[in-house]
């Protein structure tokens, strides 16, 4: 069985070793160098920049704890050598090409664009043609640019690694992670910002408890927060700075000028140049179409990772990989789950959420949700981090975990502890039952857990833990 996988990223390298070690003779082809977006311009530079934002914070909050320093002053352009460098450092790391050369894989890097010129034969610009029993497209996404006039005068998260100086203002055109994580980290570095979506609130696609209280806390540090604006309609050049041209919530034409505007507005698929026409697969809106187990519509051509559009997230990619790779290997028809998905933002403070937000969940059944404020916590107290809260969504009848929203001080690894749970099918009982250590963000779970258990059984929130103190802050909710 010979397979071609297109991309090397999480999706293309993880499909490429499963495929080898199921016994296939593998090839992979990749149009720029192994890693993928996250390693290189996504989630991993970002979160070095979110590490130097938290860092300028903590030297503001040293003075309280009797130690002096001197006001934190951004290097920008130190900062962005140091991200190319750690991200020198993590391909370094991972050595991909060594591990897939190693157990048989060919590697084909920086190919160029790579496009179909047969059912199922690839061919590269320089007249280089593959062709395979099977193929799995791996070739990721893009940041979108809104279809406006002015619209090259914007960047995207991409472009940011090119910026030569920090800007004095920024506009951001889109709520929902990537533009909230952005409007952190600049806001941090000291760059006036404004934050644009169409939604009637931030991160639309979260839990309620993650949009307001990242709203609020942004809003309190001094971003400009327009929410469900009515469009963005062009951009221009005035003056050596960059002119938004948008209409407000009631229709009102508005204008902003800023040094720089950044669209953070979706993540379609690469599939412009794959001549997809000339192999049978189709798309929709922009996506390559698969079933649930990675099959495209053309007969032996699967697809797995952001360029079907299901869950762009690395550790989805990873498991589409494999599973697209089982399949295609051995025919099988192993369905890509994705019901447990732990996922985040790097912002201040962090958000992690996992499963049903309480929204879907009530309408879904009887439920019970309990709220637990980061000041319920001795860990935030003692941090100087009580910003925050934990949120946990119980079935009403069995008691069993639908969903985790967690927004405060290392939110993304405390969210993972309630995915476990979940995972386990555990019950609000038994996950209050956990001795979890102390002083931890993390008994801020079992916390909340305890007190979902309160309510399930009718009871008022009487304190049993002598170390985890209730505030008045505390809030739970339930729904029938």
């Amino acid at each position: 069985m010979n397979i071609l996988v297109l991309g090397g990223g999480p999706a293309g390298v993880t499909a490429a070793l499963r495929a080898t070690e199921l016994g296939a003779s593998v090839t992979l082809l990749e149009r720029t160098l192994l890693g993928g977006t996250c390693t290189d311009d996504g989630c991993a530079p970002t979160r070095v920049l979110a590490r130097a934002a938290r860092l300028v914070r903590d030297a503001a909050q040293a003075p309280a704890y009797g130690i002096a320093l001197p006001p934190a002053e951004v290097d920008f352009a130190a900062l962005l050598s140091e991200t190319q460098r750690i991200i020198y450092r993590l391909h370094e790391k991972k050595q991909l090409r060594h591990h897939l050369e190693r157990v048989g894989v060919t590697v084909h890097e920086e190919t160029g664009e790579a496009r179909f010129v047969g059912p199922r034969r690839i061919g590269l610009l320089d007249g280089r043609e593959f062709e395979a029993d099977r193929i799995i497209l791996c070739v990721g996404g893009h940041a979108r640019r809104l279809p406006l006039p002015g619209a090259e005068l914007a960047l995207t998260h991409s472009d940011i690694w090119g910026l030569d100086r920090l800007p004095r203002s920024m506009s951001i055109v889109g709520g929902a992670a990537t533009g909230v994580q952005l409007a952190t980290i600049f806001d941090s570095f000291g760059t006036r910002v404004r934050l644009l979506e169409l939604a009637p609130r931030l991160l639309p696609g979260e839990d309620a408890l993650i949009s307001s209280t990242l709203a609020a806390s942004l809003g309190q540090r001094g971003v400009e927060i327009l929410t469900g604006i009515g469009g963005v309609e062009r951009l221009e050049r005035r003056a050596g700075r960059i002119r938004l041209i948008y209409r407000d919530a009631a229709g009102t034409e508005e204008v902003a000028d800023d040094d720089v505007v950044v669209f953070a507005v979706g993540w379609p698929a690469n599939v412009e140049e794959l001549a997809l026409a000339a192999s049978g697969v189709t798309t929709e809106r922009g996506r390559i179409v698969v079933d649930d187990t990675l099959r495209t519509t053309a007969e032996g051509i699967f697809a797995a990772g952001d360029v079907t559009g299901r869950m762009m997230l690395v550790q989805s990619a990873i498991l589409e990989g494999r599973v697209a790779a089982a399949n295609a290997v051995t025919d099988g028809h192993a369905v890509a789950g994705h019901r447990i998905v732990p996922h985040g933002g790097f912002t201040d403070p962090e958000y992690g959420s996992v499963g049903l937000t309480e929204e879907t969940a009530a309408g879904q059944g009887p439920i019970v949700a309990a709220t637990v404020p980061y000041t319920d916590i001795d860990r935030a107290v003692v941090d100087g981090r009580t910003e925050g809260a934990s949120k946990l969504i119980f079935s009403a009848d069995e008691g069993k975990l639908l969903g985790a929203h967690v927004v405060g001080e290392q939110a993304v690894e405390v969210v993972q502890l309630a995915a476990a749970a979940m995972a386990a099918g555990m019950t609000a009982e038994a996950i209050g039952r956990v001795e979890l250590a102390y002083p931890t963000y993390t008994s801020i779970v079992g916390l909340t857990a305890r007190q979902a258990v309160r309510q399930l059984e009718g009871r008022e929130r009487v304190p049993s833990e002598a170390l985890e103190r209730p505030s008045p802050e505390w809030e739970s909710t339930s729904r029938a």
